[in-house]
């Protein structure tokens, strides 16, 4: 698959390297694990010399040899003798940028944990004796989303706030995705569209791995995701087990039932069996799995709270690859299909909401867009977009179906809404139905 958007991220990679020739500038790339921020970095940076220190798990002393290699090659000049510390060649390259401008991209930064932890607070003292008169453009990135938070974000941490940029790639927009899709398929869909939407997250890799299989329908899409050697299968713990650690099997049972639909607190403990406020706390804040959702407008900051999975992918991983992961022990991968078939257009619906919350942030044109349920239970809104800008709002009522939509239902939640909350005096109010037609 050819590369697709980002243009906005390399717009300011391009800014930060002209930056970086009269400043130093030290940049953080993240996002989640498959995102497309390693192949961000090579497409903004592909017309010019670059070097790339790859940060795996082995010796230092290894990698500095491998590290002194891509500097013989690259600038082309010898570097000092064989080095054993990752910190000597940083220095040495930071030295070499104060006459000259040297772009470095260091990969799966957080490993320096695993090889040898002083790497950050010795960056850290170098940076700060040599970066006022250098001419480095450092670009740093790492698939553990929650360790590269830590190591710039934490006051307890050496290099917390030592960045000049703190950059995070998110996935594909729907706008790019509908493009993608008619690029590879022009006879595309709403179906096709709302699957990919719904089994990648517009995560780049994984829209990568379909395309190139030729899978840009729904049916091809759901064989090439559940079949034997499929890498999506064991994607959820190869991703999710390295951020949680040993405390894995909590959180995975957390998200399964989450994923499941069991949103508030008080239900996922009765699945779960345990008091989860804890791990709630970190899945939200530290690793930013999920997200804590109210309505619009509610006033306290603990009632009528909703637990969401953030990751569309996720979602999927644990409403069914995860739940019936006894089936593939057998690989009775067509039984799991058929699961999935039966259940999709629940699943779908869900998503289809997803889609349409994105189609209106990435349009601009409101202030601000949520969604909105009693504490009864009685009434709920799909969405609510306010434009204060130019005191209007719409409710939003979303259904795979137009036929399914009744607009004087949804006006008679509005009503229950503007009573309730208040909110919207003197507003254009307007009611819109949103089905696969208008994607």
């Amino acid at each position: 698959m050819k590369f697709f958007d980002r243009s906005e991220e390399i717009a300011s990679l391009h800014e930060i390297r002209e930056i970086a020739k009269n400043n130093a500038q030290f940049t953080v790339v993240t996002g989640r694990r498959r995102i497309g921020k390693t192949s961000l970095v090579w497409k903004a940076y592909e017309n010019e010399p670059i070097l790339y220190f790859f940060v795996a798990r082995k010796a230092e002393s290894d990698l500095c040899e491998d590290y002194q290699l891509e500097i013989e090659n690259k600038l082309g000049i010898p570097t000092m003798g064989r080095a054993e510390h990752f910190t000597d060649i940083f220095e040495f390259l930071m030295k070499l940028s104060i006459d000259r401008p040297i772009t470095l991209f260091i990969d799966e930064f957080q490993e320096f944990f695993r090889v040898n932890k002083s790497v950050y607070s010795d960056m850290q003292r170098i940076w700060d004796i040599y970066s006022n008169k250098t001419h480095i453009n450092l670009i740093v990135c790492g698939s553990i989303y929650s360790m590269m938070t830590k190591i710039f974000k934490d006051k307890k941490e050496p290099l917390y706030n030592r960045q000049t940029r703190f950059m995070t790639v998110r996935p594909f927009t729907p706008s790019v995705l509908k493009e993608i899709l008619t690029e590879y398929n022009p006879d595309y869909t709403a179906e096709d569209l709302l699957a990919l939407y719904s089994f990648t997250g517009g995560v780049a890799k994984y829209v990568q791995l379909l395309v190139d299989a030729g899978a840009t329908t729904k049916e091809k899409m759901l064989n090439q995701i559940v079949k034997a050697d499929s890498i999506f299968l064991g994607e959820g713990k190869a991703i999710l087990i390295e951020e949680f650690g040993k405390d894995y099997g909590v959180y995975f049972s957390i998200l399964s039932a989450i994923a499941r639909g069991k949103t508030s607190r008080s239900e996922i403990e009765s699945v779960v069996g345990r008091e989860i406020g804890g791990y709630l706390t970190k899945l939200e804040n530290e690793y930013e799995v999920i997200a804590k959702k109210q309505p619009l407008f509610e006033k306290s900051s603990t009632k009528n709270v909703r637990y969401t999975i953030e990751d569309n992918f996720f979602i999927f991983w644990f409403r069914f690859i995860y739940k019936y992961s006894y089936m593939l022990e057998i690989d009775n991968y067509e039984s799991m299909k058929a699961i999935i078939n039966r259940d999709y257009e629940t699943f779908s619906g869900l998503m289809l909401e997803r889609y349409f919350r994105r189609v209106l942030i990435e349009r601009k044109a409101y202030t601000r867009i949520g969604g909105w349920w009693d504490r009864k239970g009685e009434n709920e809104i799909d969405i609510v977009a306010e434009n204060e800008l130019n005191n209007e709002a719409t409710f939003f009522e979303v259904k795979r179906k137009a036929a399914n939509i009744d607009i004087e239902v949804l006006k008679q939640k509005a009503a229950a809404f503007l009573r309730a909350t208040g909110e919207f005096k003197g507003y254009n109010i307007s009611y819109k139905a949103l089905s696969m037609e208008d994607m």
